[in-house]
């Protein structure tokens, strides 16, 4: 099958550092090329692949100072995959619902997946003027804002089996907490959390610009306690010794989390997860076997004091069987089956009645 990825530009692909959504893509891509399809990946020219890199700009815009309308490198970038739809089976787009303008009316079936927070009310304006739009969710409760979008399926995230693995150690000895410092993540519950279950406190995470002002006045003056350390960000190199030597990774967010990578990417080392019970979080952590599902910073610092008696190879055995971009691959590669059916029924049908 010939597959177009359409990624964010914001980050490579894979990202450096952090970065969900283009990680999230690098994965899918590279699986599906293990497969043997024939994949064209539009990135950042940065970007790392075995698929056929479409550059769309030099590099990602996040190390690009020059850029100062971020928006327009996108938009180009749509409008030369909607040039070339016709080189394509599908075209499979990562950037919300930007594609659904340019790519609607175009006889190559496209779909979206939404990787992105979806109860923001313009955002319903949007998919009332394309009702027909055809979206993925990466959970369940993701969908909840807009029961009347057209969902195909939901397929939750997946890491290479292999990527991130468990390390051994002699005990894991501190609480951890990853990804990126912004209010909806509550970092400054973690350091209450492992403040009150006694614990040290490894914070390994990336501050965005957009959040530098709350970084400086909430979160730095919480890393001065004698129980926090702060790594700044970690690669993926890294994360496998970051995350085996933790007793649990502590996801506390305050937020409708549509997914959150890495919860999954802890299980893949073996790790358990304490997170409290916010969007895709009970999808993705069966409780009291790759964690605890929690409703505040007291049940969260009472599951710290009992994750050490979870199995970690259990937690391990639980990523394998659910998480892997394997997995996830197949899952796509259903849907693409799917919607390239339709559409050849479709043009045969048009063709018939042009005939008639």
């Amino acid at each position: 099958m010939r597959i177009a990825q359409v990624a964010p530009l914001d980050e490579a692909v894979p990202p450096a550092f952090y970065g969900g959504t283009e990680r999230v893509v690098s994965y899918l891509t590279e699986a599906l090329v293990d497969l043997g399809h024939d994949v064209t990946l539009f990135a950042s020219g940065d970007s790392t692949t075995r698929a056929r890199l479409e550059a769309a700009c030099p590099r990602s815009l996040r190390l690009d100072s020059s850029i100062r309308d971020p928006l327009a490198p996108h938009v180009a970038m749509l409008e030369d995959v909607r040039r070339r739809a016709h080189d394509f089976d599908i075209l499979h787009c990562h950037l919300s619902y930007l594609p659904f303008p340019l790519f609607s009316e175009l006889e190559t079936p496209f779909l979206t997946t939404l990787h992105g927070r979806l109860d923001l009310p313009e955002v319903q304006s949007v998919f009332d003027l394309f009702p027909d739009a055809a979206v993925v969710s990466i959970s369940d409760s993701q969908r909840t804002p807009l029961p009347r979008a057209n969902w195909l399926d939901t397929v939750h995230h997946g890491v290479p089996e292999n990527l991130l693995t468990p390390q051994p150690h002699a005990q894991p000895a501190y609480l951890a907490f990853m990804g990126r410092i912004s209010p909806e993540k509550r970092p400054d519950l973690a350091v209450e959390i492992a403040a009150r279950a006694r614990l040290p406190l490894k914070i390994a995470a990336k501050v965005d610009r957009a959040d530098n002002a709350y970084f400086a006045t909430v979160i730095e003056p919480l890393l001065r306690q004698p129980h926090v350390e702060f790594l700044g960000e970690i690669n993926d190199a890294e994360k496998p010794a970051f995350l085996s030597g933790a007793l649990a990774l502590l996801f506390p967010i305050d937020w409708p989390e549509p997914f959150g990578l890495v919860m999954i990417e802890a299980m893949a080392c073996g790790t358990p997860v304490i997170a409290f019970d916010r969007g895709s979080v009970p999808e993705v952590i069966e409780q009291g076997v790759t964690g605890y599902i929690v409703s505040d910073v007291e049940e969260a610092a009472r599951a710290a004091a009992q994750v050490h008696a979870l199995s970690r190879r259990e937690v391990r055995r639980q990523f394998e069987g659910r998480f892997t971009a394997m997995k996830m691959a197949r899952r796509y590669l259903d849907i693409y089956a799917a919607l390239t059916a339709v559409r050849r029924r479709i043009t045969s049908g048009c063709r018939e009645r042009t005939r008639a």
